[in-house]
């Protein structure tokens, strides 16, 4: 859902004590992209959810995927 915060992800960040910037940095974009990454304001792609979930240990549908 665009502009609803992905819940998920910023929580495993804060868990693992990393910043907008730490995570721009892991996946090489920028923190602003990150950012809207996170605040759902921007659609990635299955690769960089996979880069995402390997540096939390999970599967991107872990990250990504809200169950009903």
């Amino acid at each position: 859902m665009k502009g609803k915060e992905n819940v998920k992800l910023k929580n495993l960040r804060i868990q693992y004590g990393y910043t907008y910037q730490d995570m721009a940095d892991k996946l090489h974009v920028s923190k602003a992209f990150y950012w809207q990454v996170e605040h759902n304001n921007r659609r990635i792609l299955y690769h960089l959810a996979k880069q995402i979930a390997e540096i939390f240990e999970l599967r991107p549908d872990d990250i990504f995927y809200d169950e009903f």
